[in-house]
């Protein structure tokens, strides 16, 4: 092999190093990244469902609040289970026939 054969083998191997090194240490920086985000979807998971107990009180606390939730649970909900429950069943009577 010519001398400049040589030199461009090596220039070529020193670049391939750099890059592998700098790939090594940005691998090891996104797995960091990684554990760091799961910590932060951990906590703000917390803070959602500590959010939606609050507001859950604060709904609780209003007199509208309490008035539909009261309205909701003792008339709405009835008969969307009658509705749910008569559509089974007419599902049920179309498929034997």
């Amino acid at each position: 092999m010519n001398v400049a054969e040589w030199i461009l083998v090596v220039m070529l191997s020193v670049t391939l190093l750099i890059f592998l090194i700098v790939g090594i240490i940005l691998f090891v920086k996104l797995i960091d990244v990684s554990k760091e985000m799961k910590k932060v979807m951990v906590e703000s998971q917390d803070i959602a469902k500590n959010a939606n107990g609050i507001v859950s009180n604060v709904k609780g606390m209003t007199s509208i609040g309490g008035t539909m939730e009261m309205f909701v649970d003792k008339y709405i909900n009835p008969k969307l289970k009658e509705k749910i429950k008569e559509r089974k069943e007419d599902g049920g009577r179309k498929a034997e026939e």
